[in-house]
């Protein structure tokens, strides 16, 4: 079949955005306001306890968003919810009170939309929490709750929060504060796809799916992509799956996934051996042992290898998330490290995503503490954020660095490089993720590059020949035009 995936994600740049860190609103104009107990917004993150980030908060740094080069956002959960990462979903109509809310929502919409800013909501669709009405009214009525089969109970009693005891009930990684939905109802689908109808005619242009591979029921996740490109056919469906994903990439399921497989040899290569091994706590987010620029190169054909190409210009590209330790962290704090991932992340194939804060310098370890609250202004990393802006121009500008072919022209010891073709410009990318300077030469077709971005010199042959030599400083990268 022809896979066909959103033309406007191959030419998006994302921010990730937790809520409840990213921005506390100063121009609340809701009706409703709140005085709850806050925790300090500087203070160091808990697993508990609300720091107050909200909508309004977003839509008044829409500003900064627009300056940085982002046209769509990434929000983890916003509907009601007992958490401050809000994956504890108790109403999926309800926009989180304390985010401002369905009005904050609305308002939100209508700023992005005079911006041309898309907007993806995390879908939370595996599972649901204690606090969800219809799993409510079981821990309620028992066995004589009408939603009995909405969920998979074993046994008698419930016991939804003493841990001494069985759950009786199937919860996502047996944490019993996340009853698992039980999709073989069809009432249950039913729901689902409904909630997901609803939000892209609020005027969302896309779900991202938390663990869509814990959803086993037959044509499900088909099912939800024909219901939701039936409202909008440019609707993005992202899954969150974290290894080799063919399984919900064959054009009826998911347009792309969360692309780990692009990170962790991305950061191994770049990071090397300043990785910190104390900040992995994931398999499937293993950035070490350290590779050199063949087994990069390797690595990045294996993946180009996996998928229709496609979907790999659709791919959400990333180096972090609210799921991992903060890349900066990681990398032992090395800023040249994020420097030459980030370079490697804004000239890959599919849309980049930053998590909120790395372009300023936030460090963190594994969650929470990978979700601090957004600097004041004055401890931002100036350097680094004009390093983000500066790249995410050159990819607006070039067409070729979005949806160009992509093609290795170069792996020697540690500097990697490779070319973007597009119909109307030529891009060659290199970078030295060495300890020491390097001189390569390049045979090139065309003899008129210039340097675009970073520092390199360039010599070329005699009679301007087709030879290129650059001499690339230690641990920078450079694009040539």
């Amino acid at each position: 079949m022809i896979i066909k995936t959103p033309d406007w994600v191959k030419n998006a740049v994302f921010y990730q955005i937790f809520p409840d860190r990213f921005a506390k609103g100063k121009n609340n104009t809701s009706k409703q306001k709140f005085n709850p107990i806050l925790q300090p917004w500087q203070a160091k993150p808990t697993l508990d306890g609300y720091k107050g980030g909200d909508l309004w908060g977003v839509i008044e740094r829409l500003d900064y968003l627009q300056d940085l080069g982002i046209n769509a956002l990434y929000f983890t959960p916003i509907f009601q919810s007992a958490s401050n990462h809000r994956y504890h979903p108790h109403d999926y109509y309800k926009i989180d009170p304390m985010l401002g809310g369905n009005e904050a929502f609305t308002a939100l919409r209508e700023a992005t939309r005079d911006r041309n800013i898309k907007i993806v909501l995390d879908g939370v669709f595996n599972h649901a929490s204690r606090g969800f009405f219809f799993f409510n009214d079981i821990l309620e009525h028992g066995d004589k709750s009408p939603w009995l089969d909405w969920f998979k109970v074993e046994g008698w009693p419930l016991s939804a929060y003493d841990g001494s005891k069985p759950a009786n009930y199937k919860s996502w990684v047996d944490n019993r504060s996340l009853p698992q939905f039980n999709h073989d109802n069809p009432d249950v689908r039913e729901y689902i796809m409904q909630v997901g109808e609803y939000w892209l005619q609020q005027g969302i242009d896309g779900w991202r799916l938390d663990v869509p591979a814990e959803v086993e029921t037959p044509g499900f996740w088909q099912e939800f992509r024909d219901r939701v490109k039936a409202i909008n056919p440019e609707a993005y469906i992202v899954g969150e799956v974290w290894i080799d994903a063919r399984k919900w990439l064959d054009g009826t399921q998911f347009d792309a996934v969360m692309n780990y497989l692009f990170a962790v040899p991305t950061i191994a290569f770049t990071a090397g051996d300043r990785v910190d091994k104390e900040l992995l706590n994931n398999s499937e987010y293993y950035p070490t042992p350290a590779i050199d620029a063949a087994e990069y190169a390797h690595k990045i054909q294996e993946l180009f290898a996996l998928y229709d190409w496609e979907i790999h210009l659709a791919q959400l590209n990333l180096l972090d998330s609210h799921d991992t330790a903060r890349l900066l962290s990681i990398a032992g704090e090395d800023i040249d490290s994020l420097k030459l991932a980030t370079l490697l992340l804004f000239t890959f194939p599919g849309a980049p995503c930053i998590f909120y804060g790395d372009e300023i310098g936030l460090t963190g370890g594994i969650d929470p503490d990978n979700r601090w609250g957004f600097p004041e202004e004055k401890d931002w990393h100036q350097d680094l954020l004009k390093f983000h802006k500066e790249l995410i121009a050159l990819r607006h500008q070039y067409p070729a660095l979005r949806t160009g072919n992509y093609e290795t022209i170069l792996a020697e010891k540690m500097v990697y490089g490779f070319k973007r073709t597009g119909e109307d410009s030529e891009l060659l990318v290199l970078v030295n993720s060495g300890s020491e300077s390097a001189s390569v030469n390049l045979e090139v077709e065309k003899t008129n590059y210039q340097l675009i971005y970073g520092d390199a010199k360039i010599i070329r042959g005699e009679n301007n020949t087709l030879t290129l030599t650059l001499n690339l400083p230690s641990r920078q990268g450079c694009i040539l035009g």
